[in-house]
């Protein structure tokens, strides 16, 4: 009898160990996220690198001037394709101090300037979308 009850445990574990059948989506990933740096001085703004592929960024401003500062992605007067799906902002930045701002953005071209428009705003050109960073090793 407990034979008969071992061989009948035996049985069920191994049914319980099988696949459902619903097989594994190996999605890609996205491309892997660059760093976009955005200077404001009391003169202007500058954005280095100025082209860059559509995907994750990290908007990394630094606030060199002499007042506080509201940075804002939008698209430039007289087109309509912006870089950003909706207007971004990084609220208020103190005078010689940083954001970090991770974003995705799709292709097209954005403005990137002061919320009150008092600094002439530079142009972040967005193409089309990186690759995968599906097969780069060592990615978070």
């Amino acid at each position: 009898m407990l034979g008969a009850l071992g061989a009948i445990a035996l049985v069920v574990a191994v049914a319980g160990c099988g696949s459902s059948g619903s097989g594994y989506a190996n999605a890609s990933r996205p491309p892997s996220p660059v760093s976009v740096s955005i200077y404001l001085t009391d003169d202007r703004v500058a954005v280095s690198p100025s082209h860059v592929g559509a995907g994750p960024v990290l908007l990394l401003i630094a606030n060199e001037s002499t007042r506080s500062r509201n940075v804002t992605l939008t698209a430039p007067a007289g087109t309509a394709q912006s870089c950003v799906a909706a207007d971004a902002s990084s609220g208020p930045i103190n005078p010689q101090d940083t954001a970090r701002i991770k974003l995705p953005l799709v292709q097209g071209t954005c403005a990137v300037g002061d919320a009150d428009g008092a600094l002439p705003p530079a142009l972040l050109v967005v193409g089309a979308e990186r690759a995968s960073a599906q097969q780069d090793l060592l990615q978070p």
